[in-house]
């Protein structure tokens, strides 16, 4: 009897540490941003090349999850190679000394505000300067199964930061006042999860 209430325990434990682990899947999501330009629109971008991992409590329950991301900026993206190039030097991400941006997760809380929406918090290091965020999460309603057997969900991700905060200082005034480009980034970011 002993024995029998042992292995249920063991059991048991296995089954409350048990995790789902994912990968991100690159070819369907996007890592994306915007930035108000000359204070009459915005300019969109992403980065091309990134990287990404998650473990959840289970294939819907991401409460807690661990997640971790590094993207490369040198693959930045706006549709304008010359900007691209500026936003490489060192007026901007300065590539060259800084090639790594990363993310990782310190908590992930539901907001109470629909079942699969999470406040996600934790720690952003770009141009050599970490600082802690908030984030939005909202994930699918479940996950899906592809046609070569993949099981997947998705996230879309939100927020906005301050590229001040994290030394990108450059700017220039306009001639009728205000700024070139703001200050406040708004990140919008698609993910999709592979079951690893």
């Amino acid at each position: 009897m002993k024995k029998l209430f042992i292995s249920t325990a063991l059991l048991l434990t296995g089954l409350a540490n048990a995790q789902t682990n994912w990968k991100v899947d690159n070819s369907h999501s996007k890592l994306g941003f915007t930035v108000t330009h000359a204070m009459v629109s915005e300019v969109e971008g992403k980065f091309r090349i990134y990287n990404g991992e998650v473990s959840s409590k289970s294939d819907l329950d991401f409460t807690n999850a661990s997640i971790s991301f590094t993207a490369d900026p040198a693959s930045i993206n706006t549709e304008d190679e010359k900007r691209d190039g500026h936003l490489k030097s060192p007026d901007f991400f300065d590539v060259a000394k800084y090639p790594t941006i990363t993310f990782k997760s310190v908590s992930m809380k539901p907001t109470g505000k629909g079942k699969t929406a999470y406040e996600l918090e934790g720690d952003l290091t770009m141009h050599g300067v970490t600082k802690r965020v908030k984030l939005l999460a909202i994930g699918a309603l479940t996950t899906v199964k592809d046609p070569w057997g993949n099981i997947k969900y998705g996230f879309k991700v939100t927020g906005v930061i301050n590229r001040k905060d994290f030394g990108l200082n450059w700017n220039a005034v306009l001639e009728a006042g205000g700024v070139m480009v703001s200050e406040e980034v708004t990140l919008n970011i698609n993910i999709e999860l592979n079951k690893a």
